[in-house]
């Protein structure tokens, strides 16, 4: 009876050892391609303001989905955007506007009163999706542009690019040109816009 115990007793502290806890692994998106530079170029301020993301996408895990429409989805618990996505797409949306000199100032911190062109965002879809054993990322932006309360243009913009492989790292990367893709669109779009903009 004794040795029951024992065996018993060594059974169960073997179970209360503690498993270790993955690593946290913090992602980048890759820097942008940009543009044809002086693709647009506007004689006033551009001001984006902070991109807005509603529920799950306000995380900075990475978020995947549990079906091929996006219905359900799941965040990682250890993967993680090095920044909020609301954030991250800011900043690099700032980042291809400068450097293809799209406007004499390009910021997220003009006052409120400046005659500026604003541009804001929504993050619609910013997921991961497995379909039929390939990978991929669906990015939808709804992207805002106005002047003096004056709404300019307001579009959905999206894109859809294969990873490499099944690997976190590949998809990263898909964000990357998924981003591209959308960005030059929307650039595009302000090019259209500079003749109202600059009257």
């Amino acid at each position: 009876m004794a040795a029951k115990a024992l065996l018993l007793a060594s059974l169960l502290l073997s179970g209360c050892e503690s498993v270790p806890v993955p690593e946290v692994t913090w992602y980048r998106l890759p820097d942008p391609a940009l543009p044809p530079a002086r693709a647009v170029r506007f004689e006033v301020p551009v001001d984006v303001a902070i991109f807005s993301a509603d529920g799950i996408y306000a995380d900075q895990a990475l978020i995947y989905a549990l079906d091929k429409d996006g219905h359900a989805l799941r965040a990682y618990h250890y993967r993680q955007w090095s920044d909020p996505p609301s954030r991250m797409l800011q900043r690099r949306l700032i980042r291809v506007l400068r450097q293809i000199d799209a406007a004499p100032q390009v910021s997220d911190r003009l006052p409120a009163s400046a005659n500026v062109l604003r541009i804001s965002a929504v993050i619609q879809r910013f997921e991961r999706v497995e379909e039929a054993g390939v990978w991929h990322v669906d990015v939808a932006l709804q992207m805002r542009v106005e002047r003096a309360g004056e709404l300019l243009s307001e579009e959905i913009y999206s894109a859809r690019i294969p990873a490499a492989d099944a690997e976190i790292p590949a998809s990263v990367a898909a964000y990357g040109q998924a981003l591209d893709q959308i960005y030059a669109a929307f650039v595009a779009e302000l090019s259209g816009l500079r003749a109202k903009v600059d009257a």
